[in-house]
């Protein structure tokens, strides 16, 4: 017999509605742990179609213990979603998870155990049958910290950017600092050793071309090329950047004037470099008016 309480339980257990929950126990004779496995596979399949669907909301995290950090980006399709509670949990648990661990790649850390839901994966995929979004893991980065080494994070807009940066030397102050300055002006590289051959190319052979038809000799315009480099790397790389609290000097040098060097450095924006959605609400209006 399918009784109440059995139903409340298993709804407690996987906040699926109560007429799956009746469903699920239905189907598998009041077992309530094949229950769940019924509602996992049929939160699975709902899932899936949801997977066509554009999630380039969300928020970005760090999360930190006294050896290491992890930053990290989780997708939602709307920004009403990032901003609920049950959304926000389930990133507290992927973070929390991926630092006891020692994942690689986004694949792996999908398969890591939490403490009460299962893989990575069963989590994203109940709390997708249950928003009834598409929910979707994007990245993530973990930096270790050795002896002498500080690291510090910034988050920006209640979590639509996430910096995460590691200095050797100086003090807390310093690495926050330099965390901000990456949430603030939008470092595409740390270091100018960073930046693909191939783009460093690119971007000499524009600097002459735009020499040259300035009415520069070839070789003015080459030699400009050099000083042009330089304005291109400071826009681009953190450590070359000037320090926004004092444009008289460069992050590298506000740090070495503090006995510190920059070592690492990420800086996630949600949603950068994904199709995002372009709701016509006036249509969804109109179509819900004709139905």
């Amino acid at each position: 017999m399918i009784t109440a309480s059995l139903v409340k339980e298993l709804r407690e257990r996987t906040g699926a509605g109560m007429m799956d929950c009746k469903k699920a126990l239905t189907e598998t004779n009041g077992d309530i742990d094949k229950a769940i496995d019924f509602l996992r596979e049929n939160g699975l399949s709902k899932a899936a179609k949801k997977e066509a669907r554009i999630a380039a909301e969300g928020l970005a995290a760090v999360f930190q213990n006294d050896t290491k950090a992890v930053i990290l980006e989780v997708n939602s399709e709307t920004d009403f979603v990032a901003k609920n509670e049950e959304f926000q949990e389930m990133i507290k648990t992927i973070g929390e998870t991926i630092l006891n661990s020692d994942a690689k790649t986004v694949e792996e850390a999908m398969e890591l155990n939490t403490p009460n839901d299962g893989t990575i994966k069963d989590l994203i995929v109940a709390k997708t049958a249950k928003i009834g979004e598409k929910l979707s893991f994007r990245r993530f980065d973990i930096v270790n910290v050795g002896e002498g080494e500080i690291l510090a994070s910034y988050i920006h807009m209640g979590g639509k950017i996430a910096t995460l940066v590691k200095i050797n030397g100086g003090k807390l102050e310093n690495a926050k600092d330099v965390a901000m300055q990456a949430a603030a002006m939008r470092p595409r590289y740390t270091f100018i050793e960073d930046v693909p051959a191939e783009e460093v190319e690119n971007e000499k052979k524009v600097q002459k071309d735009l020499a040259m038809n300035e009415g520069k000799p070839e070789e003015i315009a080459e030699k400009m090329v050099e000083g042009r480099m330089h304005k291109f790397y400071k826009e681009i790389c953190l450590n070359e950047q000037d320090f926004i609290k004092d444009g008289g000097k460069t992050v590298s040098s506000y740090l070495s004037e503090n006995g510190a060097k920059l070592v690492e450095a990420f800086r996630y924006e949600v949603g950068e470099g994904l199709e995002h959605r372009h709701d016509d609400f006036a249509a969804e209006v109109a179509a819900q008016a004709n139905r």
